[in-house]
């Protein structure tokens, strides 16, 4: 009897980026994190791996006892954890627990005061980091390599869309930036810091 022959594989299906794991705030760990120290902290650790108080006090120009304060508190909201593994003797290391943070709009809008004040020093904390690493990038670009100011961007578009196709635009442009996440690193690979801001504007009248 003729053996029944194997059907033929079908296409395979596509590898899925890895998505990076992010905490979506609430009122509690909003009220958490909204502070400069606390959010330059967190960055700080999430760009550059685990560090000390001390270490990231001489990186911040901060004192070691402003950032291991901050550093408790940001561990009692559950942003930082501690990284026993780099510890020597009694040097106690951090590490950032999540790669991300995402914001709720709708606290903005919260009855308590309290929160909407948080929301919007978060927010305005998040624009002021932006133009910090923008302006640090403009005034040392002329210390990196031709390709690599080849490989930045400062551009700026108008678009007329409904609220509906900006909110699909946005999550197209995260879904194709987290799609490189995962490519190999090399000697060639630096960390590269990619910003979007979308927001509408009234036409001159």
């Amino acid at each position: 009897m003729p053996e029944t022959p194997a059907q033929p594989a079908g296409p395979a299906e596509p590898v899925k980026p890895a998505e990076p794991n992010v905490r979506t705030l609430d009122a509690r760990s909003l009220r958490g994190l909204a502070h400069p120290l606390r959010m330059r902290l967190l960055a700080a650790l999430r760009h550059d791996g685990p560090a000390t108080a001390s270490q990231l006090a001489d990186r911040l120009g901060e004192s070691s006892g402003a950032t291991s304060y901050h550093l408790r508190q940001l561990a009692a909201h559950g942003f930082v954890e501690d990284a026993p593994e780099h510890g020597k003797g009694r040097e106690r290391w951090w590490r950032a627990v999540y790669d991300g943070t995402a914001f709720d709009e709708t606290l903005t809008l919260d009855e308590d005061p309290a929160v909407r004040g948080a929301a919007n020093l978060f927010l305005h904390e998040i624009a002021t980091i932006h133009t910090q690493e923008l302006s640090t990038w403009l005034g040392n670009a002329h210390n990196w390599p031709q390709e690599w100011r080849r490989g930045a961007d400062m551009s700026d578009f108008t678009l007329h869309l409904t609220a509906e196709q900006s909110h699909e635009l946005i999550h197209k442009m995260h879904d194709l930036i987290n799609s490189y996440r995962d490519l190999p690193s090399s000697q060639d690979t630096k960390a590269v810091r990619f910003h979007t801001h979308a927001f509408p504007r009234e036409a001159a009248r």
